[in-house]
């Protein structure tokens, strides 16, 4: 067994054991939206493996890392202030889960756990590949993926903080957050989200079979337009706010916030 292999293993075996034990809490407080918690968590614990255990160009595998690290700790931290101030009530998209698998919920539920661990690893081949790559000296698109990386961390934290502060305003209650950069698309913090899954791809672009990288963002972004993003948040937001929102959709981007719609 390679060093690249074993690296891959240790790590699946981790994010699996972190996801077992946060199950068993989830299964005791009823609040399966601990998971999002520690899916972002899991990766931080993915860099940090990979700084020590990874044989790449120590440049690289150090700037491939800290990316990681930064974004996921600040994900991850967002979403423990967001879940655990509401511990005792369930986002809306568990409930629905709940309702729709019964009496088998606690079952799929676990396999729903499971199954967020084996994304990390997926989602994480960027990152394998950068970490390994040994070829000395950074590259053109490793360079304009940092770049993209940190613009886009920073319009994501900008993105969150806007909407955390517009939900914080009693008088706001029942509204629409359409401030700063969510007067010009209703999902400015996916968007970004899906361009630093582009900028890992690129800082992994050099590396050999460099180019699977490319799963990464392809799938954050298919998960966010057709699956857990942007379909779920939009359903809970009509039915929520109604009429509001839907004036809301017809005048805003769905995504790109570079715009507004007459």
């Amino acid at each position: 067994m390679n060093i690249l292999t074993s690296t891959i293993l240790i790590s699946l075996a981790v994010c699996c054991l972190v996801m077992l034990i946060i199950y068993a809490w989830a299964y005791r407080i009823k609040n399966a939206g601990v998971v999002d918690i520690f899916w972002a968590f899991n990766f931080s614990i993915i860099a940090i493996l990979l700084y020590f255990l990874a044989d790449g160009y120590e440049q690289r595998k150090l700037l491939i890392c800290a990316m990681v690290l930064i974004w996921s700790l600040r994900l991850g931290i967002y979403l423990l202030i967001r879940v655990g101030s509401h511990l005792d009530v369930e986002e809306g998209r568990y409930k629905k889960m709940r309702e729709e698998w019964g009496a088998s919920v606690n079952s799929k539920l676990f396999v729903f756990f499971q199954a967020q661990a084996l994304s990390n690893i997926y989602l994480a081949v960027p990152f394998f590949l950068a970490a390994f790559n040994k070829r000395e000296g950074l590259s053109l698109p490793e360079y304009a993926g940092t770049a993209i990386w940190a613009v886009s961390i920073i319009g994501e934290a900008i993105a969150d903080a806007q909407l955390k502060n517009f939900k914080k305003n009693p008088a706001n209650k029942g509204k629409v957050c359409d401030v700063g950069l969510w007067n010009y698309s209703r999902h400015p913090n996916y968007f970004f989200e899906s361009m630093i899954w582009v900028g890992y791809f690129l800082v992994a672009l050099n590396a050999d079979y460099g180019w699977l990288g490319i799963l990464s963002p392809l799938t954050i972004t298919l998960l966010l337009f057709r699956v857990t993003g942007i379909p779920l948040t939009e359903q809970q937001a009509i039915r929520s706010k109604g009429d509001a929102y839907r004036e809301y959709q017809r005048t805003t981007s769905m995504f790109v916030p570079w715009f507004k719609k007459k």
